[in-house]
């Protein structure tokens, strides 16, 4: 089995094996019918906690896949280029990109890594994924001994009740006896999901993660002894490679620059060539042959005599206004 899948691969094996042996064992039981009644409604607080638990065991377990895998492809890389060849592979940066980028500032620092705490620091939030999950097993067991006290609670209420009525109320004894035997089912039930989903399904999953975690950060200590120990010491062939690898970080740069400036020019030939149609290329009409520069010459000449014109009309018709708006005064005074 590749280790970078054994994680998932082990998850989806418990999980499905839980699944059947906890349906063969438990279908038959009523359970869903007493969760359908459960006056309580704790049962459903210990699924709804459940279903989280598994979800975000499921996630972490994506998360640890994709980790592995980037340490793979990392560890190909460091055996042709060493630390200072090391690069993200993916789009988007894993904890283990971040954790070699670490690394690299230590080593050209001349400082001696410390491999484990760094680990430690960089895994910190995975671990405490993990850890989450496992006190979400610890509270489910704890809901389930609250079930129970309230189941008991319940049977101790209803039995209460019915021997109250007992010889005097048949309706309201056989209610009593009712809800006493709801309240045993009621502790019975919570204590078996309490202990099923949190003290064994959640906390296998948990184990799963953290031996993930701990397999991950050993598979990452191994390249670091195996594949990049040489870089750790300050000798004149490791600061050789790491010039070495800036040139090469520069050449590509340059090539980079190099292609930026290519494009620069071909856009710059292709705005002179623009500039050449307004000479070159030509419009026809009945009379003449015109070039595209002499036309928008001819249009700048026409706007601005029409912009002459409507100026004239405006002042023709200020004038015919003020004529007229004398004469209707001169008519309102003699009135």
């Amino acid at each position: 089995m590749n280790s970078a899948y054994r994680t998932f691969v082990m998850w989806l094996l418990w999980a499905s094996a839980a699944t059947t042996i906890y349906l063969s064992l438990y279908l038959d039981t009523d359970i869903l019918d007493f969760l359908s009644h459960d006056e309580s409604k704790i049962t459903w607080i210990i699924i709804f906690l459940f279903m989280v638990g598994v979800l975000g065991s499921f996630l972490l377990t994506i998360s640890i896949t994709s980790e592995y895998i980037e340490a793979t492809n990392q560890e190909e890389i460091a055996k042709d280029q060493g630390l200072m060849g090391l690069e993200a592979t993916n789009k988007k940066p894993r904890t283990v990109n971040r954790f070699f980028e670490s690394l690299k500032i230590v080593a050209m620092s001349n400082e001696s890594p410390q491999i484990e705490i760094l680990l430690d620091m960089e895994y910190s939030t995975l671990t405490r994924r993990c850890h989450a999950i496992e006190v979400l097993g610890n509270l489910l067991i704890t809901l389930g001994l609250i079930g129970t006290v309230m189941g008991l609670t319940l049977t101790l209420t209803g039995l209460t009740a019915s021997l109250d009525a007992l010889g005097q109320d048949q309706d309201l004894l056989l209610e009593g006896l009712r809800k006493a035997m709801s309240g045993m089912g009621t502790a019975f039930y919570t204590t078996l999901l309490g202990a099923v989903l949190g003290g064994v399904l959640l906390r296998i999953f948990a184990l799963i993660t953290d031996n993930g975690i701990g397999g991950l950060q050993d598979y990452i200590t191994k390249i670091c002894m195996v594949h990049l120990s040489s870089d750790f010491k300050p000798t004149i062939e490791r600061d050789v490679r790491f010039l070495n690898v800036e040139i090469d970080a520069l050449g590509e740069k340059v090539q980079a620059l190099r292609g930026a400036f290519r494009d620069s020019k071909e856009s710059i030939n292709d705005f002179h060539d623009s500039i050449k149609k307004l000479n070159t290329n030509t419009v026809g009409d009945e009379e003449g042959v015109y070039t595209l520069r002499e036309t928008l010459r001819m249009q700048k000449y026409y706007r601005v005599l029409i912009r002459q014109e409507l100026t004239l009309m405006n002042n023709l018709n200020r004038g015919w206004w003020a004529s007229f708006r004398n004469h209707l005064n001169k008519k309102t005074d003699e009135s």
